[in-house]
């Protein structure tokens, strides 16, 4: 952190700053994460909000959006700050928790592999044999009911019913011309 920066923040917020950065993020693992993540959030949003409001009230007094924008600056190095250390733990917490998800993942497959082994080769096959055995055939042969053949909704045949009328009126005018 430069000296521009220490100088807009507080003790308290150059403290919370420094813990976002390298090896003190490192060493946290994901609820300490989620906490942190918190804490710089409402930070940033703090003082995004109050960048906001600032600007609000100075485009009412000095009736210009051009003058007003050269007056706040200092709140919004600060949400910059912020949202640059937000970044930082954004980035951090989504590393942990995918690596966390990946080592659970793992020990769930495992305790499933240890409590219901699969059953032996011949079982698979049978299996694979009756389930065969139980589908319907693709193509079925000519003559055969397709049961799988879609029959209408009730709504596609108001739709075909209504397309037919309509054009049936259609013609019927131009016939009557």
């Amino acid at each position: 952190m430069n000296k521009a920066t220490r100088a807009l923040l507080t003790d308290a917020e150059i403290e919370l700053v420094i813990e976002t950065e390298g090896e003190r993020l490192a060493v946290h693992d994901e609820d300490e994460l989620i906490a942190l993540h918190d804490r710089v959030r409402r930070a940033r949003n703090k003082y995004a909000k109050l960048h906001r409001r600032q600007a609000s009230e100075q485009v009412r007094g000095d009736r210009s959006r051009g003058a007003a924008a050269t007056k706040n600056q200092r709140t919004l190095a600060k949400a910059e700050v912020f949202e640059d250390a937000l970044a930082r733990v954004s980035r951090r917490l989504a590393t942990v928790a995918r690596q966390q998800a990946k080592e659970h993942k793992a020990a769930r497959l495992e305790i499933a592999r240890q409590q219901d082994p699969l059953p032996p080769a011949a079982e698979n096959r049978a299996a694979r044999r009756g389930a065969a055995r139980r589908r319907a055939p693709i193509n079925p042969p000519k003559g055969a009911q397709n049961s799988r053949a879609r029959t209408p909704e009730p709504i596609d045949r108001k739709v075909a019913a209504h397309t037919r009328a309509a054009g049936k009126r259609t013609q019927a005018r131009k016939d009557g011309r």
